[in-house]
């Protein structure tokens, strides 16, 4: 895990749009969709910053940095595997 990206998470969080949304919606329940919250974060600007911090601390639910769960879960699996 880079500690430096969980250590430096809350400076990019505090610019983050889904800080000004329904947190429920990046967190679906099975089934539902993720539309919502992936709009979000198309417009982000600390996409990149949010992705590598879900990936680097191994973040398996949710939408974060606009990828669904599997979608993460292939990126994470990709990243440890190299």
């Amino acid at each position: 895990m880079n500690t430096t990206a969980s250590i430096a998470h809350d400076t990019w969080r505090d610019d983050a749009l889904c800080r000004q949304t329904d947190p429920e919606i990046f967190m679906p329940d099975k089934g539902g969709t993720t539309a919502p919250a992936r709009r979000i974060c198309l417009a982000c600007p600390v996409r990149p910053a949010c992705l590598d911090y879900a990936v680097d601390s191994q973040q398996r639910w949710g939408v974060w940095g606009g990828l669904g769960q599997k979608e993460l879960r292939r990126l994470i699996n990709q990243r440890t595997a190299a």
